[in-house]
């Protein structure tokens, strides 16, 4: 008999939803449906939930900020960027993936409509209900332009943009423990709660970690799945993924023993992904090579990869700080410098074969890194 939590849907009863799905697995589950049912299952999971996400300060009842709400100069300087992708690919519509907020996609379209490029349609593609009626009151000044859809349709083209939406993609974990790799997954513990159970497995991770030490990290099937089906979809235009991570020699460095794995809540981080589930963010850093692989292997091709900093500088921030007031300028810092998004986050641009030709995308015309993934 399912447990009453299947009927009576409250935030409150995902854990037990959770428990019910084990129990039917067997008693274990893999982290990446653990982490998929925390973060999205329909009405309860975090992101599918009506609690903010969003925002600068925990008495807001956010738990994170993101560059679109620190700034509008993260998206009008993207917006310049977007317009050379629109003109050089010759296509009209823009594409955006996880949206949030919608403060992205506003700052963007209001953006091009001063450079009088708006695109015929703009369509956020995000599956939870709650964000999207935010999006629509964010942007109701360009209501005519913005679409929603439930997932890509079988042919696209366009621009697309992916802000922190690789990092919300359930990853796998892997724990090499006395020179033995196991998957690490989810059991109950005799109380009914979450514990951590590893299983033996033929998984590895996509580069060999030197030494036989203890060693957590995580494997991106899911992140590598959706950009081949980016890459099947894409006709014509182009693609840019803004995340934090690194390359795959850093990302499975042998210091990095517990891999990236990490909790937000409040506006302040933990590891215990067990706790709390439905109510904190689970997100894991992303490999950009893997990524960058994975869309090759589907035909589309690496124009440029980049830290943010060196992207937005290219894009043309600074000048359009100038015209900005000394907050703006003072959150545009944090934009920039290294100890703070400029450097951890990075910039993948994707784009079919056909429309890569003839153009160097402006984000990337100096400091281009794309030869160290």
């Amino acid at each position: 008999m399912a447990p009453a939590s299947l009927v009576d849907r409250s935030v409150d009863d995902l854990p037990g939803i959770i428990r019910h799905r084990i129990t039917e697995a067997g008693g274990w589950l893999p982290f990446d449906r653990f982490m998929a049912m925390a973060l999205y299952e329909p009405g309860l999971g975090y992101y599918a939930n009506a609690a903010p996400k969003f925002g600068h300060l925990p008495r807001d009842g956010s738990d994170f900020v993101t560059a679109p709400e620190l700034t509008p100069l993260f998206g009008h300087t993207l917006a310049r960027q977007v317009a050379q992708a629109l003109a050089a690919t010759g296509t009209d519509e823009v594409w955006e993936f996880g949206a949030g907020s919608g403060a992205l996609a506003r700052d963007v379209l209001d953006a091009l409509t001063v450079l009088g490029q708006a695109p015929v349609r703009y369509t956020i593609v995000d599956l939870s209900g709650s964000l999207r009626e935010r999006q629509r009151a964010t942007l109701e000044a360009h209501a005519g332009r913005v679409h929603w859809a439930d997932a890509l349709p079988e042919r696209l083209s366009g621009v697309v943009l992916g802000n922190e939406v690789l990092d919300a993609m359930p990853v796998q974990l892997l724990v090499r423990l006395g020179g033995v790799w196991f998957e690490r997954g989810v059991a109950l513990a005799d109380a009914g709660q979450f514990a951590w159970a590893d299983r033996a497995t033929s998984l590895r991770p996509p580069f060999e970690v030197p030494g036989e030490h203890d060693y957590l990290t995580e494997i991106h099937p899911q992140a590598e799945a959706f950009v081949r089906t980016l890459a099947d979809r894409l006709q014509r235009g182009a693609a840019f993924l803004i995340d934090y991570g690194f390359p795959e020699a850093e990302y499975y460095h042998p210091q990095r023993t517990m891999g990236t794995l990490i909790c937000h809540r409040g506006h302040r981080s933990d590891s215990e992904p067990l706790a709390e589930v439905g109510s904190k963010d689970i997100t894991a850093h992303v490999n950009f090579t893997g990524v960058a692989l994975a869309a090759q292997e589907a035909g589309l091709g690496v124009i440029g990869y980049a830290s943010q900093g060196r992207f937005l500088l290219n894009c043309g921030l600074l000048d359009l700080a100038q015209r900005a007031d000394v907050q703006q300028n003072a959150m545009m810092q944090k934009l920039l410098n290294e100890h703070e998004m400029g450097e951890l986050f990075k910039v993948l641009a994707l784009a079919p074969a056909a429309s890569a030709e003839g153009w160097v995308p402006m984000g990337f015309s100096a400091g281009d890194r794309s030869h160290r993934l």
